[in-house]
C-alpha cells in the first residue's frame, strides 16, 4: 500500500494480564531501539515497511506469573510487480497451419499473476478458443494453428493480483512464411500440469492442458482407476480441468488427451490432496502433587503425517533427565516445583503448524484440616468410619492415636489405604476423641475425631399388606423407636420414588402425628396407586427403611390382541388374550362392532351368551352381508367395567345372496345394504298409457340420476318410472311406480328488444326483453361480447344470476366499440343468439389531477380553489369536479359538487380534516389531487388566515391552532 503500514493482530487471556512481545525470523523485535515498531496492547505495528528489513515469520509471546506461551506464526510477504526487459523482441516467422508459442518471460513479482495478451493495440485482447490458449501457469501464448488473420503483433499483459498492477512487454512480431503451407500433422502437447501436483484439502484445483496440431485438436479428460468427480468443470474449449472444494477422495492419476484425425498423443499426472494437521486430543491444565508422575499426550491427523515438539515457558522441551519425550507423549517423573508453567504441544506438518496449550500447576503447602474437629455418631454393634483428609502437597505421613497412645491395627481396628481408621462391631466401649496427625516436608497438623456410640433405630410400617378397592382411601402409620438424644426425620416413597406432596397432593397427604411418627394418607385410590410404599427414618447415627404393599381392585384391565378367526356373511369368530383382572376375577366379556354405517361402537349378539370370563372366544352373530366390520373386547368383574381392547383388523363379511328391501328408496343404496360386489341400478320406464317397460343398467353404485333422451316425445310428457337394483348374486326388487315428466326442452327463442349504451371509459348496460312464454322457458341469460376489430374466439361471456334482464359489462377499454349478443339457457342448454348490438365506451378521464390547490379559512369555514384541468384529444371532456372532505378518526365522508375550480366547506367541529378533489368527466372520475390536512382545534374562533400548497410554514399567521400537512396521495 501507499501508506507501508503493517498492523499484526496479538490477543491473549490471563490473569494477571500477560504482557507481549514479538519475534521475527526468531529474533525478538525491538521498539525501543526501532521507531518503526510500536507496540499497542498486544498489536505490532510496522511504519515504513519494506522487504529487505521486514519480510518473515512473526511469532507473538505473551507471558505473565504462570508463564510463556508462543501464539502461531505469521508469514510477512510483499507484494511487487516489476517492469518487462525493454528490449526488442524478435520476429516469429511460421508458416500457415503451423503451430506457434508466444513466450510472456514475466518480469520478477510476488505473489501470483494474471496473464493475458494483447493483439496489435492496447484494448484489443486476444480471444481464448479452441485454437488460442493463454496459459496461467508460464503466460504464454498458444496458437495450435496459425492462420493468416493471426498476422500482427503480440503484447503481453500482467496484472498484479493483489495491488491490481499491470506492465506490458515489449511486442512480438508475428509473420508468415511464404515458402509454402504447413500439412496435417498429428498433436504436440506444448503445456500440461506437473507429473505431480500437491493442492490443499479445501481449494479450487486448475489442471491445463493444450497442444498444438493440423487439425486444431480436441482435449478430453479421464480419472484413471477411479471415479472422475461430478463437480468437475471443462473450461476454456476443454484445454483447463476445474475441481472446486478438493477433497481427499478426489486425489488420483488425471489424463488429458489431444486427438485430431492424424492421431492422438496424452499426459498423465498424479494429483495428491494434502491437509494441515488437526487435532484428535489435545492437553489439558493439571494439578499435581510434588512427585507424582505427569503423562500427557496430543494427537492430530494430517497429510502428510504431523509431527510433533514440545514447548515450555516459550523454549523448546527435549528429553533429558527426568523428561521424555515419544512423538506427542510428554512424560515428567517425579515433578517438582520448578516444573510448573506454561505447556505447549506443536503439531506440524510441511504445510502448516498447530498449538495446544496447557498450565502445570505443582502444588506445595503444609496440612491443614477443614473442618476441625469432627463429630460422628456411630450404631451400636456396626462399622464406623473416621476420615482423615488433610489438604497437602506433597503427600503426607498420616498416623492415628487414641489420647496419647498411638492405635495399633487389629482385627477390629484398621486404618486403610486411604488412611480412614474403621472400628468393625462399635461399641460403647469405643466411645472417645480420635486423633490423626498429617506430616510432610512443609509442615504438620492434627485433627480431632469425636466418637459416640449409639442404640440402633427401629422402624415398624403397618399395616405391612394392605387390600382396597378404587376410589377408598388408607392410612399408613411409620413409627420409628431411637435414641431420645437424636432427632428423626422421615421421607415417604412410592416404587422406591420420593413422594412429591405438592404434586400428588390430591391423593397423598403427609401427616405428622407424633415426633416419632408420620402417617401416609392415599385418598381416593386408582389403579396406578397399587405398590410398594416405604417410610425412610434418618437420624445423624442411622438410616433405617421400612416398606409396605398397597393392592388395588378394580374393574379389569383391556384384553389383549383381537383376531378374527373365522367370518362369513352374518357371523365372525373372535379370539383375544385376557388383560389384567386387577384382583377381582373378570366375571363377563362384551363384544362390540363398529362399520362404517354405525354410530360408534355397537354391543353385538354373540354365541354362547353370555361369554363368562373364563372364556377366550366367542362369535359374533347377527352381523350384515358384504359390511367392513372392526371387532373390541371389553371385560367387567364385580368392580366395574374396564377399558376396551384394541380395534381388531378390519373385515368385511361375505356377500349374500339377496339385496335388502330397503333399497327401494328414492335415494342412492348406502354401502351396508348391498350385501356383495358387482352392485348396480336398472332404471324402467314407459310413456304413460303404453304397455312395454324399457330398461337401462346403472353400473355405477354411486349414481343419483340418469338421462334419456328421445326426440320423438314432445316436451312435458308424463313417464311411469320404476328404479330396481342387483348384484352379482342376482336382482333385487324394484321401488315403486312414480309419475315424472319429460323436460320442456332448452329454449327456443332469442331475447328481444336488445340494447346496450355506454356509462363510462370501463361500462357498458346492456338491457333485454326476454322471449315470448312458451316451452324451454329461460332460467337466465348469457352476454358474450367482445371488441368489434377482434374475432368471434376472443370474445368473452357472463351470466346472469338469476333471470334479471340487464347486465353491466365492466373492465372494458376506453374509446371502443364492442358487439354484444344475449341468449337464454336453461338445465338442458342453450337457446339461440339474439342479433347484436354495438355500443362504444367513452374517453377515460382526464390524466391530470387538479393542481395548485389555494385556500382560505374564516372561522370554520374554508374557501377552497385550485387550477382548471384541461382534457387532452384522447380524454373524456371534464363535467365538474368532487371535492371529498373526511373527518380523521370518522368514516363519514362529506361530497361536495362543483362545476367550477372553486368551492365552500364548512367544518362542522375542531379537529384534524382531510381534503381532496377530483375531476369528473363522461369517462367517469379522473384522478385526484394530492390530499390536504387541516388541523383545528374547536371552540376558538379564527380570523381570516390563507394559503396554497406551496406555501412555506414559517409564512403562516395563525390565531387559532390551525396544521395544514400535504401527504401522499391515496384512495379512501
Amino acid at each position: 500500500s501507499d501508506e507501508k503500514k503493517v498492523m499484526m493482530h496479538c490477543e491473549a487471556r490471563g490473569n494477571p494480564p500477560p504482557t507481549y512481545s514479538w519475534y521475527i525470523n526468531g529474533s525478538e523485535v525491538d521498539s525501543k531501539t526501532d521507531y518503526r515498531y510500536s507496540l499497542i496492547d498486544g498489536d505490532l505495528i510496522i511504519t515504513n515497511a519494506s522487504e529487505d528489513t521486514d519480510y518473515g515469520k512473526y511469532q507473538c509471546q505473551v507471558e505473565n506469573s504462570y508463564g510463556i506461551i508462543l501464539s502461531r506464526e505469521a508469514l510477512l510477504q510483499f507484494a511487487y510487480l516489476g517492469a518487462f526487459s525493454t528490449r526488442t523482441r524478435g520476429d516469429v516467422s511460421v508458416r500457415e497451419g503451423q503451430g506457434v508459442v508466444l513466450m510472456c518471460s514475466p518480469p520478477p513479482h510476488s505473489p501470483e499473476i494474471i496473464y493475458s495478451w494483447v493483439f496489435n493495440k492496447f484494448p484489443s485482447f486476444v480471444a481464448e478458443d479452441s485454437r488460442r490458449f493463454i496459459s496461467q501457469v508460464t503466460g504464454n501464448l498458444y496458437i495450435s494453428k496459425v492462420q493468416p488473420s493471426d498476422v500482427g503483433s503480440y503484447i503481453c499483459l500482467v496484472k498484479n493480483a493483489v495491488t491490481n498492477a499491470r506492465v506490458l512487454s515489449p511486442p512480438t512480431p508475428l509473420t508468415l512464411k511464404t515458402d509454402g503451407v504447413m500439412g496435417e500433422y498429428e498433436p504436440k502437447i506444448e503445456v500440461h500440469f506437473p507429473t505431480s501436483v500437491l493442492v490443499a484439502k479445501g481449494v479450487t484445483v486448475r489442471l491445463e492442458c493444450f497442444a498444438l496440431g493440423n487439425p486444431v485438436p480436441t482435449i478430453t479428460w479421464r480419472k484413471i482407476n477411479g471415479i472422475f468427480p461430478k463437480k468437475a468443470r471443462l473450461r476454456k474449449s476443454q484445454a483447463v480441468l476445474e475441481i472446486p472444494n478438493i477433497q481427499l477422495e478426489d486425489s488420483g492419476t488425471y489424463e488429458c488427451k489431444a486427438e485430431n484425425t492424424r492421431g492422438g498423443t496424452a499426459f498423465k499426472g498424479h494429483l495428491l490432496v494434502y491437509t494441515l494437521p488437526q487435532w484428535v486430543r489435545m492437553i489439558n491444565d493439571t494439578q499435581m502433587d510434588s512427585g507424582e508422575k505427569l503423562q500427557w499426550e496430543c494427537k492430530a491427523i494430517g497429510r502428510p503425517r504431523p509431527s510433533y515438539r514440545w514447548i515450555r515457558n516459550g523454549l523448546p522441551l527435549t528429553s533429558q533427565g527426568r523428561v521424555e519425550i515419544v512423538n506427542g507423549e510428554l512424560t515428567i517423573n517425579k515433578v517438582q516445583q520448578t516444573d510448573s508453567g506454561m505447556y505447549q504441544c506443536v503439531a506440524e506438518n510441511k504445510y502448516g503448524a498447530i498449538y495446544s496449550n496447557a498450565e502445570l500447576k505443582i502444588l506445595a503447602s503444609p496440612p491443614i484440616f477443614v473442618p476441625n474437629p469432627i463429630r460422628v455418631i456411630a450404631t451400636l454393634g456396626k462399622d464406623v468410619s473416621l476420615e482423615c483428609k488433610p489438604r497437602a502437597s506433597p503427600k503426607p505421613r498420616i498416623t492415628w492415636r487414641r489420647g496419647d497412645r498411638r492405635i495399633q491395627p487389629s482385627k477390629r481396628i484398621m486404618v486403610m489405604r486411604n488412611n480412614t481408621l474403621k472400628i468393625v462391631n462399635s461399641s460403647r466401649a469405643d466411645e472417645g476423641n480420635y486423633v490423626c496427625r498429617a506430616e510432610n516436608q512443609l509442615g504438620s497438623a492434627e485433627m480431632t475425631a469425636i466418637l459416640w456410640v449409639k442404640e440402633a433405630m427401629r422402624v415398624v410400617l403397618s399395616p405391612s399388606r394392605v387390600e382396597v378397592t378404587v376410589g377408598e382411601s388408607v392410612v399408613l402409620s411409620c413409627k420409628a423407636t431411637h435414641d431420645t438424644s437424636l432427632d428423626v426425620a422421615f421421607q415417604w416413597f412410592f416404587n422406591q420414588k420420593p413422594i412429591d406432596f405438592q404434586q400428588e397432593g390430591s391423593h397423598f397427604e403427609y401427616i405428622q402425628t407424633q415426633t416419632s411418627t408420620v402417617d401416609l394418607m392415599i385418598r381416593s385410590i386408582l389403579l396406578k396407586h397399587a405398590g410398594k410404599y416405604g417410610c425412610r427414618a434418618q437420624t445423624s447415627a442411622d438410616t433405617v427403611f421400612a416398606e409396605a404393599e398397597l393392592l388395588v381392585r378394580g374393574p379389569p384391565g383391556p384384553p389383549g390382541v383381537v383376531i378374527v378367526e373365522e367370518i362369513t356373511d352374518t357371523t365372525a369368530t373372535l379370539s383375544w388374550t385376557r388383560g389384567l383382572d386387577n384382583h377381582s376375577p373378570i366375571s363377563t366379556y362384551n363384544l362390540q362392532a363398529r362399520s362404517p354405517f354405525s354410530l360408534g361402537w355397537q354391543t353385538v349378539k354373540t354365541d354362547p351368551d353370555p361369554v363368562t370370563g373364563d372364556m377366550e372366544s366367542a362369535m359374533a352373530v347377527e352381523l350384515s352381508p358384504w359390511v367392513e366390520y372392526e371387532f373390541r373386547v371389553v371385560a367387567s368383574n364385580a368392580i366395574g367395567t374396564g377399558d376396551p381392547s384394541a380395534p381388531s383388523r378390519k373385515v368385511r363379511t361375505k356377500e349374500a345372496g339377496k339385496v335388502s328391501t330397503k333399497c327401494c328408496t328414492t335415494t342412492p343404496v348406502s354401502e351396508e345394504f348391498q350385501n356383495g360386489e358387482g352392485f348396480g341400478y336398472i332404471v324402467a320406464f314407459r310413456a304413460n298409457g303404453t304397455r312395454g317397460w324399457k330398461e337401462k343398467m346403472v353400473t355405477s353404485a354411486d349414481a343419483t340420476m340418469y338421462k334419456y333422451r328421445d326426440e320423438t316425445f314432445p316436451p312435458l310428457t308424463p313417464f311411469e318410472v320404476k328404479v330396481g337394483v342387483y348384484n352379482n348374486k342376482g336382482d333385487g326388487p324394484f321401488s315403486k311406480v312414480v309419475i315424472i315428466h319429460s323436460a320442456e326442452g332448452e329454449p327456443r327463442e332469442a331475447p328481444s328488444d336488445v340494447k346496450a349504451y355506454s356509462i363510462s371509459s370501463s361500462e357498458i348496460r346492456v338491457t333485454w326483453k326476454p322471449p315470448n312464454p312458451g316451452p324451454g322457458k329461460p332460467r337466465g341469460y348469457e352476454v358474450s361480447y367482445r371488441k368489434e376489430a377482434e374475432q368471434e374466439e376472443s370474445g368473452e361471456k357472463r351470466r346472469t344470476v338469476k333471470n334479471e334482464t340487464s347486465m353491466v359489462l365492466t373492465g372494458l377499454e376506453g374509446n371502443s366499440v364492442y358487439l354484444m349478443t344475449v341468449k337464454g339457457f336453461n338445465s338442458i342448454g342453450q337457446g339461440p343468439a339474439s342479433a347484436a348490438v354495438t355500443a362504444k365506451t367513452r374517453k377515460s378521464p382526464p390524466a391530470q389531477p387538479p393542481s395548485n390547490l389555494m385556500w382560505i379559512q374564516e372561522g370554520n369555514n374554508i374557501s377552497l380553489s385550485w387550477d382548471p384541468v384541461k382534457a387532452r384529444d384522447n380524454e373524456s371532456d371534464v363535467i365538474g369536479y368532487m371535492v371529498l372532505l373526511k373527518q380523521e378518526g370518522r368514516g363519514h365522508i362529506q361530497v361536495t359538487r362543483t362545476i367550477n375550480p372553486s368551492t365552500m366547506l364548512s367544518l362542522p367541529e375542531g379537529g384534524t380534516y382531510i381534503i381532496e378533489v377530483h375531476t369528473l368527466s363522461e369517462g367517469g372520475e379522473g384522478a385526484f389531487s394530492t390530499q390536504v390536512r387541516v388541523v383545528t382545534s374547536s371552540g376558538v374562533r379564527a380570523k381570516s388566515s390563507q394559503c396554497s400548497v406551496h406555501c412555506p410554514t414559517q409564512s403562516l399567521t395563525w390565531t387559532a391552532l390551525i396544521l395544514v400537512v400535504l401527504v401522499p396521495s391515496a384512495s379512501w
